[in-house]
């Protein structure tokens, strides 16, 4: 079954709403956010800054002012834990956004054999192309109780084909995003999402000519998704050209991870075996950009996902939460990171 038609969209997978900029409840709470407190060094990665991870680490640390907000106290956590934030904290200026007429997206459904369940899908074209057409392919994960409607935030796939950037239209490539279920995209008993992306999805998608050689493939994701991005790239480095991840839900341990969201791993044994930091060797070669927010409750284990990653890495640090403004701002500057290394 297919209807063609761009979909509106929001991240419910990882934000309550970028409106209320609201914190989602599966979010560690602020003892493991305050991760830095006995160590003053580290506590400079709570300004805004970028990095160019550069040979034994960082290469390059260029400090834009601090932010001057920490997390105090609104959203209730899991664990009764209260994440308060200061007035304006996890306010993040929404940037313009432009768009070209949308292309045409196709939405469908097939039978996953890897997740034995009937899941969705939908692919969005780029302004002026259609079925037919031989294209760069985007492979777009969900977050966290997000399906493939709401894969993007602020914005349907369609739109994010059709996406201004600097004031230049992105060159041509498609996206498709499909329904991963919420074990954040590895493997479970008798459900394995990664399993459907790769032995699926994606040569569906070759066989319409999207990603089909010499057509590269690109991954991105936001939250839950920015991990199964990164984890993607990491288990199939010669199927994935380029990674990009907003506000990566990435776990600094398994027992962190099973007190917030038991649904995540299945066990500790799975839990190393799919660690987006521990497997960051398996990147080396492969164009990857990672942007959190510095009041993100995430941002523990996004710094360490930093100092791992392999040199040319590039990490991007700024004001912001884990809400719908900073996905949005920084979908742009990732649309644009992945068109550079696919198109």
């Amino acid at each position: 079954m297919r209807d063609a038609g761009p979909e509106a969209q929001v991240d419910a997978a990882a934000s309550v709403s970028a409106a209320t900029g609201r914190t989602p409840d599966h979010l560690p709470g602020p003892n493991q956010f305050d991760w830095h407190a006995d160590d003053p060094a580290k506590s400079t990665w709570s300004r805004r800054r970028i990095l160019a991870l550069g040979l034994g680490g960082v290469a390059a640390v260029i400090a834009a002012g601090a932010t001057g907000l920490e997390l105090v106290s609104h959203g209730v956590l899991p664990g009764q834990q209260r994440l308060d934030r200061t007035e304006g904290g996890c306010s993040v200026p929404r940037p313009p956004l432009r768009f070209s007429t949308p292309g045409p997206s196709i939405s469908g459904t097939f039978y996953s054999r890897a997740r034995n369940r009937t899941v969705g899908y939908t692919i969005a074209y780029p302004p002026g192309h259609g079925e037919g057409s031989s294209l760069p392919l985007i492979v777009m994960l969900h977050g966290f109780g997000g399906n493939h409607s709401h894969a993007v935030a602020g914005m349907s796939p369609a739109q994010a084909m059709a996406l201004h950037v600097g004031g230049s239209p992105l060159p041509p490539m498609a996206m498709v995003t499909v329904d991963g279920g919420g074990g954040y995209w590895n493997p479970h008993p008798g459900d394995n999402p990664m399993a459907m992306v790769v032995d699926e999805l994606v040569p569906m998608c070759q066989q319409l000519g999207l990603g089909l050689p010499p057509h590269h493939i690109g991954t991105m994701g936001i939250s839950m998704g920015g991990y199964g991005a990164l984890l993607l790239a990491e288990k199939y480095p010669q199927l994935i050209a380029a990674v990009a991840a907003i506000s990566p839900a990435i776990w600094t341990s398994y027992a962190e991870a099973r007190g917030v969201n038991p649904g995540a791993y299945t066990s500790a044994a799975d839990f190393a075996a799919d660690d987006a930091v521990t497997h960051t060797a398996a990147l080396d070669g492969t164009p990857v950009r990672v942007a959190s927010g510095d009041d993100d409750p995430f941002h523990p284990g996004v710094v360490a996902l930093a100092h791992a990653l392999p040199p040319g890495a590039i990490v991007e640090f700024s004001s912001g939460c884990h809400t719908g403004p900073f996905f949005v701002a920084q979908e742009p500057p990732s649309l644009a990171f992945l068109a550079q290394h696919l198109v």
